[in-house]
């Protein structure tokens, strides 16, 4: 949480980094925020010497490139009378598929985010008064939504007739079923 700034944006992509144990993410999309291209290739970037061309003149010296296996797409909106009236997939770098370039995933926590906790609701006199309180807010809605709240996008044919309800969690395969909210707040914060 925070300001808006390409400095923000790197400590957001380093905390992604840090989350997936330093692999490196196949398919990256956003909106068209000018500061994330260079944000992604300072944090999971690779320094790449050109071959030698053999012409005359300085070699052309070492710089950062996108690894291999990651793309990069971005989000345009066209609007038209404050109404968006046409979506584009644009790639930025890598091979990302062009059906595969969306950020309906982020759009749909953002909004969830919104409707669950009041204090990001729009027009609304509802705010927080103390920076930490609305931060573990925060928290408690997204992880009480992904562990707690089965989806009913998410789930899945059982095999003896029905449909075996999933949690954003289960379908990651961070959680084997839905848990209770008790025993969601029980969990120690960090398991070692």
């Amino acid at each position: 949480m925070g300001k808006r700034l390409a400095d923000n944006a790197v400590l957001l992509l380093g905390g992604v980094r840090d989350r997936l144990g330093g692999r490196v993410p196949e398919l990256v999309t956003s909106d068209e925020y000018a500061a994330y291209p260079e944000a992604l290739l300072a944090v999971f970037g690779v320094e790449q010497t050109p071959p030698r061309t053999g012409k005359p003149g300085r070699p052309a010296g070492p710089r950062v490139v996108p690894p291999a296996g990651m793309a990069y797409g971005t989000v345009h909106k066209t609007r038209e009378a404050g109404r968006v009236v046409r979506v584009e997939p644009r790639a930025v770098f890598g091979d990302a598929p062009a059906g595969g370039i969306s950020t309906s995933y982020l759009e749909r926590q953002n909004a969830t985010d919104r409707h669950r906790n009041a204090r990001k609701g729009r027009r609304t006199y509802r705010f927080s008064r103390d920076w930490d309180a609305h931060g573990a807010l925060t928290a408690f809605t997204m992880y009480s939504y992904n562990f707690c709240w089965p989806v009913r996008t998410l789930r899945e044919k059982a095999t003896a007739g029905g449909w075996q309800q999933r949690t954003p969690a289960m379908a990651a395969g961070l959680a084997d079923h839905v848990w209770s909210l008790e025993e969601w707040v029980n969990r120690p914060a960090v398991q070692r």
